[in-house]
C-alpha cells in the first residue's frame, strides 16, 4: 500500500498535481509562454484551464482572437510584477505586431495548478510610445529591489497607500493627503511625466491629457491653447497633486488591485479614469486661478498603474494606458463594481 501511495504521489507530481505553489520564476515563465503562444498564433502552446477567461483592451475574446492573430515578436523592455501569494503575475513592456510595429503591452495572468485561468491584456498601438519605452533600456532598478523583511508592508497596507493616489487624483482639489516620497517620479506610456518640462513634446501626456485620451497619439492639428496654461509635467508628484490640476478626472472607478508583490513593495492596479469634459473641464486650481484642462470630449482611460511603496510612501509610478469608450467596463467586473471607486482585489 505504501509503495502504491508513493507511486501515485510521484505520478501526480509529474502530471503537475500536488506541486508546490508556482514561485516567482515559475510565474514569470508563464508570461514568456503566453507571449510565445501569441507569436505562434496558437493558444494550444499555452497550458490553460478549460474555462480560461481572456480579455483584450477590456473586451472578452476567445484565446486565439485579436492580438493572438497579429503578435510576431517580443520587445526589449520587460518589467514583471509577481504575486506568489495569489498566483498572479503582470508584465509591462513591449512587443511587435504585424508588420513589425512596436506596441506597448500590459499583461495579467492568473495561474492555477500550473495552468492559466485568466488572461488580461492591454495593447497600446503606438510605435513612438513603444520606442520611448525601449529607449529607457530597462525598468528603474527600484522596481526590482527587495525590501528588508522587517520593512515589508502587508497586502492591505500596500493597497491602501496606492489607493490614496487614486483618491487624491479623483476630483483633485489640492487638499488631499498625498503619500509621495521625496524624489517620486512617474512614467506613462514610455514618457516621464514628472519633473520633465519637455514631456509635452514627446508622445505620452500626463493623466487624462492628450487629443486622443492619453494613448500617446496626438491630433493632426492640436487646438490652439486658450486661457491659463500650466506645464504640469514640469512639476514633481506632490506639486502636481497639490496644484489641483487633475480635477477634470471626475471618477476613478473599477479599482482592481490585481497583483501585489510584498517582497518588493509593489502594488499594481487596473482602473478606469472617466473624464466627462464639458463643464467639468473648467475649474479652479488650488490657488484660485481658473483653468480649462483635460480632453475636449468625454473620455475614459483604461490604465494599468504600478506603484513602488516604501515606508507608506509612493516612490515610483509606472503606467500603461489607453483610451476605451467612455464609461466602458473592464470585462472583469459587475456593473456595480465597475462603476464604484472602492478599492478591491481580484
Amino acid at each position: 500500500m505504501r509503495k502504491f501511495a508513493a507511486a501515485l504521489a510521484f505520478s501526480l507530481q509529474v502530471a503537475g498535481w500536488g506541486q508546490s505553489a508556482c514561485d516567482r520564476a515559475c510565474l514569470e515563465n508563464f508570461v514568456d509562454q503566453y507571449m510565445d503562444a501569441l507569436i505562434a498564433h496558437d493558444p494550444k502552446k499555452l497550458p490553460m484551464t478549460a474555462r480560461v477567461k481572456n480579455t483584450e483592451d477590456a473586451v472578452r475574446l476567445e484565446p486565439g482572437d485579436g492580438f493572438w492573430r497579429t503578435a510576431n515578436a517580443k520587445g526589449s523592455y520587460r518589467l514583471f510584477v509577481t504575486d506568489t501569494e495569489t498566483g498572479q503575475v503582470a508584465f509591462m513592456g513591449t512587443m511587435r505586431e504585424d508588420p513589425s510595429n512596436a506596441v506597448i503591452v500590459a499583461i495579467r495572468l492568473k495561474v492555477e495548478n500550473r495552468q492559466v485561468s485568466e488572461i488580461e491584456n492591454l495593447v497600446v498601438r503606438n510605435a513612438q510610445a513603444a520606442a520611448n519605452l525601449e529607449k529607457l533600456g530597462a525598468p528603474n532598478p527600484v522596481f526590482l529591489e527587495a525590501l528588508p523583511v522587517a520593512q515589508r508592508a502587508s497586502r492591505a497596507e500596500l493597497i491602501r497607500v496606492a489607493d490614496m493616489y487614486f483618491s487624491g487624483l479623483e476630483k483633485n482639489d489640492g487638499k488631499g493627503e498625498y503619500p509621495f516620497a521625496d524624489g517620486c517620479e512617474r512614467i506613462q506610456n514610455g514618457v516621464q511625466t514628472t519633473n520633465n518640462p519637455n514631456a509635452a513634446t514627446q508622445s505620452s501626456p500626463p493623466p487624462g491629457r492628450g487629443g486622443r485620451g492619453g494613448d500617446g497619439k496626438q491630433p493632426a492639428a492640436p487646438p490652439k491653447p486658450q486661457g491659463l496654461q500650466i506645464n504640469i509635467v514640469a512639476m514633481g508628484c506632490m506639486e502636481q497633486f497639490k496644484s489641483g490640476y487633475f480635477r477634470f478626472v471626475n471618477r476613478i472607478r473599477d479599482r482592481r488591485f490585481v497583483v501585489v508583490d510584498r517582497e518588493r513593495g509593489l502594488a499594481l492596479a487596473i482602473t478606469a479614469f472617466d473624464q466627462p469634459a464639458g463643464k467639468y473641464a473648467t475649474f479652479k486650481l488650488a490657488d484660485g486661478r481658473e483653468i480649462t484642462a483635460g480632453p475636449e470630449r468625454p473620455t475614459t482611460l483604461e490604465i494599468a498603474e504600478l506603484f513602488k511603496i516604501e515606508n507608506d510612501k509612493i516612490r515610483r509610478v509606472e503606467a500603461v494606458q489607453m483610451q476605451i469608450p467612455y464609461g466602458m467596463l473592464s470585462g472583469w467586473s459587475s456593473y456595480e463594481d465597475g462603476m464604484s471607486n472602492r478599492a478591491r482585489t481580484q
